[in-house]
């Protein structure tokens, strides 16, 4: 095994699980998450020796966000849920997974592209220009692309920030 090959080897082991978490934000589907990540890194594999010094990780998130924009590009068929119809948490479950619960109805509320914002600039903690980058887009997009995903949020999940104020 060359050298190049074990780095690689040893980046992907340490980056996969993060990867998979930020796919799984994106899609909402644990299968389409595994495929992003594997296409993600097999396109990471082959460009190994520009991107070993440089951001893979970056990179592969890109190309996760992009993936997933053409693969629904592709099937149009966004499927905004309506807060009237989401259910209840039920009252017996342990505050983490209400809040889980919650937080998973309210991001299938949001169009592709602003689920991507949220879950970069939130989950992934990148910067403005960092999302920005990896979505192909400006940074005045991510910013009004957060703005409608935050207000949609609030709109679709009111109980959500009561949650989060009731543990303040």
């Amino acid at each position: 095994m060359t050298t190049d090959e074990e780095a690689f080897r040893r980046w992907a082991g340490e980056r996969q699980l993060a990867l998979l978490r930020t796919a799984l934000l994106l899609t909402g589907d644990h299968h389409r998450a595994e495929d992003l990540v594997q296409d993600a890194l097999t396109k990471v594999a082959l460009r190994w020796r520009r991107l070993a010094s440089g951001n893979p990780e970056g990179y592969a998130r890109q190309v996760i966000v992009r993936d997933n924009i053409s693969w629904w590009r592709k099937r149009r068929r966004e499927v905004v849920a309506d807060p009237a119809e989401s259910v209840a948490p039920l009252p017996d479950l342990a505050p983490a997974a209400d809040r889980r619960m919650l937080l998973d109805d309210a991001l299938a509320t949001l169009t592709p592209r602003q689920r991507a914002v949220v879950v970069l600039r939130y989950y992934d903690d990148l910067t403005e220009r960092d999302a920005a980058d990896a979505l192909g887009v400006s940074v005045g997009t991510v910013k009004s692309q957060t703005h409608l995903a935050l207000r949609r949020l609030r709109e679709a999940a009111p109980e959500l920030a009561e949650l989060l104020r009731e543990e303040s």
